[in-house]
């Protein structure tokens, strides 16, 4: 069973993170799902959520959210967690979405909390990182640490849907941005419509 963790930081776009958590478990991965303290107050604010501040009560209500034992909610305070050790790093790590903070100190190599951490393992074991930052207009510093990161093997996949597929909806929308994801991580899916030329006549 492929492990994937899976954290949710402080941009807007938490839509993103559970989408992305609920279709890896709907494809046998197990999931640690890691929440940074903004991004678990932007995730409860803009999906109406109350995961609470507490690891084990937050680790409850997420089993009872995606209906299943295979996620194993993280704290970010725990430094001792097993995946922030290279001789336990997941097969993969998605940040999603990625604050522009996030991906700052995660190209600084600074480990001050597990997402950071477990990112700075990532790149050293040269297992997929994945960033899926949310921001605009993106500074200079951003794309010089998002160039910098990529450049140190990490893959970013900006939160920018497509429009060729024909999205109905706004779920539409978020299915497209994570099915890139599932595919950077060689997982199947049927999320949206591929591009296969255009029809003549």
């Amino acid at each position: 069973m492929k492990h994937i963790l899976v954290a949710i930081t402080g941009a807007s776009g938490s839509i993103y993170g559970l989408r992305l958590t609920k279709e890896l478990l709907h494809a046998g991965c197990r999931v640690s799902l890691l929440l940074s303290e903004p991004g678990r107050q932007v995730l409860n604010y803009e999906a109406g959520l109350g995961w609470s501040a507490d690891a084990g009560e937050r680790q409850a209500q997420m089993r009872d959210h995606f209906a299943t034992t295979l996620v194993d909610g993280l704290d970010n305070r725990d430094l001792f967690a097993a995946v922030a050790s290279g001789s336990s790093a997941p097969a993969a790590m998605v940040i999603c979405p990625c604050s522009m903070g996030t991906a700052g100190r995660v190209a600084a190599g600074l480990s001050e909390t597990l997402v950071e951490r477990t990112a700075d393992v990532m790149l050293k074991e040269r297992r997929p990182l994945l960033l899926v930052p949310r921001e605009t207009p993106l500074s200079v510093i951003h794309l010089e640490n998002l160039l910098r990161l990529a450049r140190a093997g990490a893959i970013v996949i900006p939160a920018m849907p497509a429009f060729y597929h024909g999205p109905q909806s706004l779920d539409d929308l978020v299915a497209f941005v994570v099915g890139k994801v599932l595919d950077q991580l060689g997982i199947g899916h049927e999320l949206f419509r591929r591009w296969h030329g255009r029809a003549e006549g």
